[in-house]
């Protein structure tokens, strides 16, 4: 699919934020266990002048539909169980998504064990799919780093990391968990969260061109 570049801003792999996906390790939680999935490809409309949460869409290479990124949230029921990618309600098509490193790394040494019972497992997700898309509703969908909420979703953020770095991948990983590390990662994962969702406000609430500036340009 071709995009106006003067239209969109086109968001892929080599965006930090996409690479984020890849590359941070817990990740892989959200990714093989809660099937949180990020698109290969999504667009940000510049043209619109209301935040960016609401200017975001996620484009079908199989239909060409240009999908409110909205369409998959936890308020629809649709922000996670997406293990083999985000489903195009429009045509059944599978969008194709990011793998995290992790995730990746996981697959590989596990595939004897999943491996033959795949196409199964995909024909038996993709079943369902289509019911769990009839009841979307995009337009009351709450901003999650509107006002205070940033507060709340990220102080849930920095708890989540909290738990998989301090005790998780220590544990997995056969390091000692004591009171200090304890206490640095509380106050690192709280600092941590409160900037993530002070960061995520900002990005998110980021207003479009006005139509005066958007008229100027043409």
């Amino acid at each position: 699919m071709e995009f106006n570049k003067d239209q969109y801003k086109i968001y892929t792999w080599k965006n930090w934020m996409m690479l984020h996906w890849i590359l941070n390790p817990g990740l892989a939680i959200n990714e093989l266990i809660f099937g949180q999935r990020v698109p290969k490809i999504s667009l940000e409309d510049k043209r619109i002048e209301k935040p960016r949460i609401e200017r975001s869409f996620v484009p079908c290479p199989h239909c060409n539909t240009l999908h409110d990124a909205r369409t998959w949230s936890t308020e629809n029921g649709t922000g996670f169980k997406n293990w083999f990618g985000l489903y195009c309600s429009n045509c059944g098509g599978i969008i194709p998504c990011l793998r995290n490193g992790l995730s990746f790394i996981i697959l590989v040494v596990t595939f004897p064990i999943w491996g033959l019972f795949i196409k199964k497992m995909k024909a038996n997700w993709l079943d369902k799919q289509a019911k769990r898309y009839e009841n979307i509703n995009i337009e009351h969908i709450p901003n999650p780093f509107d006002k205070k909420s940033w507060l709340k979703t990220g102080l849930i953020w920095g708890a989540f990391m909290f738990l998989l770095m301090t005790f998780v991948f220590p544990f997995f990983d056969g390091q000692e968990i004591t009171l200090k590390t304890i206490l640095v990662g509380l106050v690192f994962w709280t600092l941590g969260g409160l900037g993530f969702g002070y960061f995520m406000k900002t990005f998110l609430n980021k207003k479009g061109a006005t139509t005066d500036a958007n008229s100027s340009s043409v």
